[in-house]
């Protein structure tokens, strides 16, 4: 929500109950629009932005930058906020001046929190709301069914999404803990995998829209599905691609053998294919950034279809750690010693093939290895 100081407020505020000027939207809004609003935000329109960020005793300044990170649209100097924006205002502000977070830290959790909400609001309205408030008799329109299933619905969602997000926060903070170390908080070993659709853009071209969107949909959910159950981080999702993460290179590599098997048995979805490297990872705002991302992508965009290639580093964490052998000679050489010695035979659950070296786009020479199950 970008704004001026223009009409900064001076003598008498306007009536609160009361538009004013040309530039206000109230007049001119849709009624069950501004009804909608009002039960959602739980407040009347009652503020310019000028207004609310000298309720809040915060500087336009500093009230213009959350909200641009917070992804609110320029509205001017409308009447268009509510008691609850300038609560919010007072506790991102009152953050920074207890000292508890930085300036830039308080705009940072206000530009998270606004890509991460916007994206969910987005698919409930297109995806869920959307198709509940179809009228379910002749003659009713869906105005007559939004109002009150919005009402109903409402306090159900944010307590379950107040519920996951505690959920999720104890999950990172956990792993947090678990660091060794400040520096590896921020800049970690992780396993990164990128899962592509072969061939998504000519399906672009022979697909109806509601199909093709049916099969991200799907996709997105399987992916999203097999990562968090064993184990793995959903990134993103890029529509045709998903990007994950693990702490553990065997973790990744069962999420991107499961994401193979599973797509290959529907016959519904194109092939995939699947790049993973290994290495230091710097994350950011829960995105992941570095050379080992990158090498993951570009491993990706070189992968035989249905196949799963990872980097050195990722073959020799998954040797170091006996999660595969570094060639089925060692392999054998292993289980005949331990026949000798009355042991198990190691048991492994990957098999590495080395593949030709090759140069990578800025990323120079790297010898790529196949990853599959071993039997």
């Amino acid at each position: 929500m970008t704004v001026d100081d223009s009409g900064s407020g001076t003598g008498t505020p306007p009536d609160p109950e009361k538009p004013e000027g040309e530039g206000d939207e109230q007049d001119a809004a849709d009624p069950l629009a501004l009804r909608l609003e009002q039960l959602i935000l739980g407040a009347e329109r009652r503020y310019t932005p000028f207004q609310a960020a000298r309720s809040a005793g915060v500087s336009m300044e500093l009230a213009s930058r959350f909200w641009r990170a917070m992804g609110f649209a320029d509205i001017g100097q409308a009447k268009a906020l509510t008691e609850a924006d300038v609560l919010a205002l007072r506790r991102l502000a009152g953050l920074v001046e207890a000292g508890l977070l930085s300036e830039a830290m308080a705009v940072q959790v206000a530009r998270s929190t606004g890509q991460t909400t916007a994206r969910l609001a987005e698919w409930q309205i297109d995806s869920f709301l959307e198709g509940l408030t179809e009228p379910p008799e002749p003659g009713m329109t869906r105005t007559e069914v939004t109002y009150p299933l919005i009402e109903l619905l409402l306090p159900e969602l944010e307590e379950f999404l107040v519920y996951v997000w505690r959920r999720q926060l104890a999950a990172a903070t956990g792993r947090v803990v678990q660091a060794g170390d400040d520096e590896e908080m921020v800049d970690r070993r992780l396993a990164v995998g990128f899962a592509d659709l072969v061939g998504f853009t000519r399906l672009t071209r022979r697909m109806e829209e509601e199909e093709l969107g049916e099969l991200v949909e799907a996709f997105e959910t399987t992916a999203a599905d097999l990562v968090a159950a064993h184990g793995g981080r959903l990134i993103k999702t890029l529509g045709d691609e998903v990007l994950f993460a693990a702490d553990d290179a065997g973790i990744a590599g069962e999420i991107a053998l499961r994401l193979i098997e599973t797509m290959s048995n529907d016959e519904t979805m194109p092939e995939l294919r699947v790049g993973m490297a290994f290495g230091t990872v710097t994350t950011r705002m829960g995105d992941v950034f570095g050379t080992t991302v990158n090498l993951a992508s570009r491993l990706t965009s070189i992968a035989p279809k249905d196949n799963v290639l990872v980097d050195g580093a990722f073959a020799e964490e998954l040797i170091r750690t006996t999660e595969a052998p570094a060639s089925e000679a060692e392999a054998a050489a292993a289980a005949e010693k331990a026949k000798e010695q009355g042991e198990e035979p190691p048991s492994y659950r990957f098999a590495l093939q080395p593949m030709w070296q090759r140069p990578v786009r800025g990323l120079g020479i790297v010898e790529p290895w196949t990853l599959t199950r071993r039997t």
